[in-house]
Parts: structure tokens; C-alpha cells; sequence
């Protein structure tokens, strides 16, 4: 999960919390399991994850702390375009593919962001999404171990882009898990100061975390602008 997705995710349940309800119920009727990998997450975000992340902050300089933050975006930048393309956004897709291009040529793989601030904004594409575009429904709610929030068709979506994502595509067993375990610090690390405003929040956790996440994904889904909830009134 990347920092800016959590950080969305936690105003969205704070603007939701505020409100009283979501605008539609959330399908989750498995949310006694759910809830247990919940806490098995973050069991193990509480003894591993975040010490690793915390040590990494204080350790390793700021500069290069973005230049791997910036490598890991571009390798994502791969999947961005992909579904960019299958979900006929052609301009986009254009945009994001020179976004690619500069940044992993002028930019050294990535480990400089000069499409940014050259007017090349990252973006937000997955084959979950794209799964939506192409109507597939989001299914029920489902908490992944260690990933965390999802729902069935995320979940399905995940695998797709594994099948893109340069990460899961590397031969080599080695290069592939130092991959994963460095882009897994790099976005807890990101993600430090958020934790705290979850941590301090008095109020269910669990559902904060699961209904902005079903939110923000139907906002992604339908590029901000979802229909309106119908009602049995109606």
C-alpha cells in the first residue's frame, strides 16, 4: 500500500466517521475473520514491520531514502501504464509512458523524479481497476495477510498485476526478495507518521480502515466521480 493510499484512506474514514455512516453499507460477512488477520497484522507490523521501518528512517540519509522510494515508484510506473492501455485511457497512458521513459533514462532508473515536477504527474492504475472499468463488481471485503485491506476483486486484481510488475517478473529468487522485503520498508516507512493518527484515533480501527478503503476504491474505480447509491425507496 503506498503512503499516499493510506493517508487517502484514513481521511476518507475520518470524513466518514465524521458523517455517521458510508454512503453504502460495506459487504463484509466474513468480518469475524477478517478482524483475526487484522490483528495478525498487526501483530506482526507492532514486532517486525514497523521497528525495521523506524530503524531504516533513522539510519539511512533522506536523499537516499528518496532515491529508492523513487526507483520502486518507477518500476510501478510499469503496471500504471499497462492498465492505463486496457482501460482505453489513451491519454493518459501516453503521459504515463513518458513519465516512464524519462524518469528510467535521464532519471537513472528512476532513482530521480523529473517528470513530476516536468508536469508528469504519477498516477493511480491497477488491474483491479481495471477489472471495474470492464464491470466486474468489487465482491465482499477481505483483509490479506500483511497486505492488509482488499476486497475479492483487488485481491484477483493483484495476482494480474503481479504478472506486469517488474518486481515479481525477476528470474533471479534473490534480486526478486530483496526487491519485495526493501519496497515493503520503503512504504512502511512512508507510512510512520499516518500509523499515529490511527493509533490515537478513538474509534473502531478496523472499520475506519475498512470503509474508507471500500470508498476510495470506488472512487478510483469510477475516476472520482461514482454513481449515485440507489435505495429501496427509489
Amino acid at each position: 500500500m503506498r503512503p499516499s493510499v493510506l493517508r487517502s484512506l484514513v481521511l476518507t474514514s475520518l470524513l466518514l466517521a465524521l458523517a455517521g455512516c458510508a454512503n453504502t453499507p460495506a459487504n463484509d460477512p466474513i468480518e469475524p475473520f477478517n478482524r483475526q488477520i487484522y490483528r495478525f497484522n498487526q501483530a506482526a507490523d507492532k514486532a517486525v514491520i514497523k521497528p525495521v521501518a523506524e530503524t531504516y528512517r533513522d539510519v539511512v540519509p533522506s536523499p537516499i531514502r528518496t532515491g529508492v522510494h523513487n526507483f520502486l515508484s518507477n518500476l510501478d510506473d510499469v503496471v500504471v501504464v499497462a492498465n492505463d492501455l486496457l482501460q482505453f485511457k489513451i491519454t493518459q497512458g501516453a503521459a504515463d509512458a513518458t513519465r516512464l521513459l524519462i524518469n528510467s533514462t535521464f532519471g537513472i532508473l528512476g532513482i530521480f523524479d523529473l517528470a513530476t515536477p516536468g508536469g508528469l504527474p504519477k498516477h493511480n492504475e491497477d488491474f483491479g481497476q481495471t477489472l471495474g472499468y470492464w464491470g466486474i463488481g468489487p465482491g465482499f471485503y477481505l483483509v490479506l495477510p500483511i497486505l492488509g485491506p482488499s476486497d475479492l476483486r483487488d485481491s484477483i486484481g493483484r495476482l494480474g498485476d503481479g504478472q506486469i510488475n517488474p518486481i515479481w517478473q525477476q528470474r533471479d529468487i534473490a534480486t526478486r526478495n530483496q526487491l519485495v522485503v526493501t519496497d515493503t520498508v520503503d512504504r512502511r516507512t512512508e507510512l510512520l507518521s499516518t500509523g499515529e493518527v490511527l493509533d490515537t484515533a478513538a474509534l473502531d480501527e478496523y472499520s475506519m480502515l475498512r470503509d474508507g478503503y471500500l470508498q476510495r476504491r470506488r472512487n478510483l474505480i469510477y475516476d472520482g466521480n461514482p454513481p449515485l447509491p440507489k435505495y429501496d425507496d427509489e
